[in-house]
């Protein structure tokens, strides 16, 4: 049987609590413009460096766009650090195929290609936090009960 055997099971809690870290250390820097900055500088650097394309000039509306979903994350990532449960597992997992889906969609419109090792690391913990949903349909260990469900 598959180590993530059901989402309440501490491996999936687990990769719950893997995929916030991820997220924090990733997204930190986007939640201020000065920061941001910085990032965007070294993304932009680094994208070119290995011949696949930096980023625009910066300018406030995207330093705006880019400190709200910065501060969004790293709010999100430290509830699911601070409390990983299984159904923050199922909502991240929705949220990161949303974000691979505009990543993709970014992707065919000419954005760097710097993007695909994000996108790459969107659709695995979308996948890996999906997939016990899915194949086990939210049974908690034991009882036949939906995880989270109210007992009566």
């Amino acid at each position: 049987m598959s180590r993530l055997r059901t989402p309440a099971h501490p491996a999936y809690l687990r990769l719950v609590r893997a995929s916030a870290w991820y997220d924090l250390v990733v997204t930190a820097g986007f939640a201020t413009p000065w920061t941001y900055a910085l990032v965007h500088d070294a993304l932009s650097s680094s994208g070119s460096a290995l011949g696949l394309g930096g980023l625009p000039e910066l300018d406030p509306w995207q330093t705006l766009f880019a400190n709200l979903m910065g501060s969004v994350v790293v709010v999100w990532a430290a509830l699911r650090i601070v409390r990983p449960l299984p159904e923050y597992g199922a909502f991240d997992g929705i949220a990161r195929v949303l974000f691979a889906t505009w990543q993709a969609y970014a992707l065919v419109h000419g954005v760097s290609r710097l993007l695909w090792l994000f996108l790459a690391v969107e659709l695995t913990f979308g996948v890996l936090q999906l997939a016990p949903w899915v194949r086990g349909r939210g049974v908690g260990p034991g009882d036949g009960r939906r995880v989270g469900a109210a007992s009566t």
